[in-house]
């Protein structure tokens, strides 16, 4: 392509054109935009991907080890399997014990039938991308082992995933909208609007986080359902989150309010909420969707900060902050190290959300 050709390129490209030419190049930040789809796909179909009902708890299935899965036969033919566990207690420590049995193998199958679910919170089904040909897949199959009360870790992990990605997710859209609305008007109007709009966001902001977050959390009444309790932490987090956001709309606004299409659309006779949400934000779009992809991994840091913490999520819910409160004991580390699997997708998720956000960041200003 010849230097002329991709100048008129450039020039007669849409403006999304140009950031996804420019966040292509950016190829960590593709990555893991890749990753953080693929963690919202499994949010999306996390009891289709458990295979054990994350709430059957039985003492006889405490603590047993990640179960590996044996992919090929004695004659190297494709053939998953997973050998039946026995249990074993120490007379001395008391301590049981299990280990595999090589005579009992069980087949591993791929939309095997297990506990019903409503797939999307609809459709009644009972497949499960795993399960076990002979036998209960909660009696044979332990990916990533089981807690204290038996109950399997993987499956409460797929669980988890999406209360804490949906948490994040409508936690941001509600301070996005709480954001755009309130640093709008400030910037829009100015004045005493603009005045008192600062300096409640100043307050706000002068809060230390955390003992914000633990007074918020505790007044949370411990009689309230799982339900009520996720949508109050929800409330929460947004609450906090949106004044951030709410200084860049105003300063960007103030920056537009002058321009002349502004002023042609005041003439014309548009409304404030029409001249905010028509004109003004479409303008710098991109830069709220960079602001908006930075904001969620500490959206899902707050919900796990406080659920570990005893102060957000509480048994029976099941979030990452609840399952990583299994590991706070040493005594029970020491017992079971692979309860903390679940800090890996934790991890794994906030970084790529980060990096995620550079790239938006960086592609938002193509001609930068």
């Amino acid at each position: 392509m010849s230097v002329t050709t991709a100048e008129n390129r450039v020039a007669v490209a849409t403006q999304r054109q140009l950031i996804w030419w420019r966040f292509k190049k950016h190829k960590l930040a593709l990555i893991s935009g890749i990753i953080v789809i693929l963690f919202y796909v499994t949010s999306i179909f996390a009891d289709t991907i458990a295979y054990t009902e994350p709430f059957d708890t039985q003492a006889a299935r405490s603590y047993i080890p990640p179960q590996p899965i044996h992919w090929f036969d004695a004659n190297g033919h494709f053939h998953p399997t997973v050998s039946a566990l026995k249990g074993k207690r120490d007379p001395r420590t008391f301590k049981l014990s299990y280990a595999p049995d090589a005579s009992e193998p069980r087949d591993v199958t791929l939309f095997a039938h297990g506990y019903e679910y409503n797939l999307f919170g609809l459709i009644p089904t009972d497949i499960h991308l795993l399960g076990v040909t002979d036998g209960k897949p909660q009696d044979a199959l332990f990916l990533l082992g089981t807690d204290q009360l038996g109950r399997d870790v993987f499956s409460r992990l797929m669980v988890a995933t999406r209360t804490s990605l949906s948490i994040g997710l409508i936690g941001v859209i509600m301070s996005l909208v709480l954001g755009v609305l309130i640093g709008g008007l400030s910037g829009l109007y100015g004045g005493w609007v603009d005045v008192v709009i600062q300096r409640i966001i100043e307050i706000l902001r002068s809060i230390p986080t955390i003992p914000l977050w633990l007074g918020l959390a505790a007044a949370v009444p411990n009689s309230w359902s799982p339900q009520q309790v996720y949508f109050a932490i929800t409330l929460i987090i947004s609450l906090i989150g949106w004044t951030e956001l709410a200084r860049v709309v105003r300063g960007r606004f103030l920056a537009l309010r002058e321009e002349d299409f502004i002023t042609a659309a005041v003439l014309c006779g548009a409304s404030q909420m029409r001249i905010i949400f028509k004109h003004m934000v479409p303008s710098f779009l991109s830069h709220i969707i960079a602001a908006v992809s930075l904001a969620l991994p500490a959206m899902i840091i707050s919900e796990t900060t406080l659920s570990f913490l005893g102060l957000g999520l509480r048994p029976p819910a099941i979030s990452w902050g609840v399952l990583l409160q299994d590991a706070q004991n040493l005594q029970t580390l020491a017992l079971a190290p692979w309860l903390l699997v679940v800090a890996i997708p934790v991890i794994v998720v906030i970084l790529a959300f980060n990096f995620l956000g550079d790239g938006l960041r960086d592609a938002a200003d193509p001609y930068g």
